[in-house]
């Protein structure tokens, strides 16, 4: 109740539009409804807004600081895709993941035994921290896609609760494990090859089997990244889109087609490296993120009608 008092009361005090587009200077109650919001992790006063921000479609910061305005739904169903664990409301975007989600699902539409993709979390309306799981997913730029092929586009609603995608792994990510196919494969390429694509993140297993096959161009398999636990969906990062200035895009890729980067993952699967504590530099404990750690834009997003 907290949280809803302090959105609507926020919203109150922004008059008539509580537009994000609007630059104006925050008057003084606005400043202390927003210093009283900033006492909530950033986490929870997202996780609870239910719908996007109005105005045009932007995205502000970086994939794990960050937040969208103007994020569009994808629809729960479509000619070549499901949304699952829609309870989650992760179903969200900005419009340039939406086009692609859409145009990669006809592609794999194609492929035999599919009938387009099953797709995971996205990013919640506004963007921003989730409650639980991620810590990216916060630009409207990141999608999961299930491994498992989508057979079936008529599951209901729980049926997209109940059930769960397949491993491709075996050897604990080192190599691919039996559920592993040629259409996997000619997805991931495909994913990988669009010009609006940053990363694609698979476990190292699958990269090392791309790299070993791969008799064509070879110029994907830069975009596709090794890292641990994308076993059971691979994450889709796309570049910041045109009209978003404020968007922190991720450094890109070393040069060249990563293959002994992945084989360096295998090995040290396979042969775990000695641990090589060093007491003088301890690792970072992280925190919980504020809305004072996102863009100042973020606060106007969070606020906004719909």
């Amino acid at each position: 109740m907290l949280l809803r008092a302090l959105f609507v009361g926020l919203c109150v005090l922004a008059l008539s539009s509580c537009a994000v587009e609007d630059t104006s200077p925050l008057n003084e109650d606005q400043m202390v409804t927003l210093s009283t919001m900033s006492a909530t992790p950033a986490r929870q006063l997202f996780g609870h807004v239910q719908d996007a921000a109005q105005g045009r479609a932007r995205v502000y910061g970086q994939y794990s600081r960050g937040c969208v305005q103007g994020a569009e739904e994808l629809a729960e169903t479509g000619p070549t895709w499901q949304a699952m664990r829609l309870s989650r409301n992760r179903n969200w975007a900005h419009p340039e993941m939406i086009d692609y989600l859409q145009d990669l699902s006809r592609f794999a539409a194609t492929l035999p035994g599919w009938d387009g993709l099953y797709i995971g979390d996205m990013a919640q309306p506004r963007g921003g921290p989730m409650r639980t799981g991620h810590v990216s997913h916060q630009s409207g730029l990141d999608a999961d896609i299930w491994m498992l092929p989508a057979s079936d586009l008529t599951l209901t609603t729980a049926d997209r609760e109940s059930l769960s995608s397949i491993t491709m792994r075996r050897a604990r990510g080192a190599y691919v494990g039996e559920n592993w196919t040629a259409q996997h494969w000619h997805l991931l390429r495909a994913a990988a090859s669009d010009p609006r694509v940053a990363r694609i993140f698979v476990f190292p297993g699958a990269k090392v089997w791309m790299c070993d096959n791969e008799t064509g161009d070879r110029a994907y398999l830069r975009n596709i990244r090794p890292l641990h636990g994308h076993h059971y969906h691979f994450h889709v990062r796309l570049s910041c889109p045109s009209g978003s200035p404020d968007c922190v895009n991720q450094a890109p890729p070393p040069p060249g087609d990563g293959c002994e980067e992945a084989r360096q993952w295998q090995r040290n699967i396979m042969n775990p490296p000695p641990p090589q504590p060093d007491p003088s530099n301890p690792p970072p404990v992280r925190g919980e993120i504020m809305l004072s750690d996102l863009p100042a834009q973020c606060s106007r997003v969070l606020v906004s009608s719909r």
